[in-house]
């Protein structure tokens, strides 16, 4: 939540800063909340869609559960133990590897996920949708994660996040001092 800020500012010092070409990658994100979805309702993880927004750490990624595509409903206490477990999935895998690294083959699939995303935006084709933290007005922070269309010049438009359900405007809510204030910190540094 801070690196794509620090790299906007370093960017913007050599004058060549574009907003549209500075993309932070929150597909691990997207991929655990489709898998752990898809596994918690018996459904191939690869044809769930579930967008999370915000941000890339913690508290500050809020999946959109209530958008799951096909749609689900989730008891209160499923709802909290996916969302939980989509926020700190980080600290599962490096707990489960006691210290000893974190989830690196899903980082490299998810990276090359989005490259592939990106490349396919770059290559004109059309309805090239991911989630990505990108420099945006949809909330009051000034960089956020959101579902963007990207195309030849990178991130061609940022999407709103639509109706949420009550307990993801809290998250929102909840969240967003943090995420303003780790963006802070990177525009600072």
């Amino acid at each position: 939540n801070s690196t794509v800020p620090i790299a906007a500012e370093v960017l913007k010092r050599h004058g060549v800063y574009d907003p549209r070409k500075l993309m932070g990658v929150t597909t691990l994100d997207v991929c655990r909340a489709r898998t752990f979805v898809g596994n918690a309702k018996g459904n191939d993880p690869t044809k769930v869609k579930v967008p999370v927004i915000g941000g890339h750490a913690g508290t500050t990624i809020v999946p959109l559960l209530s958008q799951a595509e096909p749609q689900f409903t989730f008891t209160d206490e499923e709802r909290d133990a996916l969302t939980h477990r989509i926020m700190f999935g980080g600290d599962e895998v490096v707990k489960a590897k006691a210290g000893g690294g974190s989830a690196t083959l899903s980082m490299a699939y998810t990276g090359a996920e989005f490259a592939d995303r990106v490349m396919a935006g770059l290559a004109g084709e059309s309805g090239v949708t991911e989630c990505t933290f990108v420099e945006s007005t949809i909330s009051e922070a000034k960089f956020f994660a959101s579902p963007c269309t990207l195309g030849k010049e990178g991130v061609e438009t940022i999407h709103g996040y639509g109706e949420v359900s009550a307990h993801e405007k809290k998250l929102i809510a909840d969240m967003m001092p943090d995420l303003i204030a780790q963006a802070e910190k990177g525009i600072k540094w």
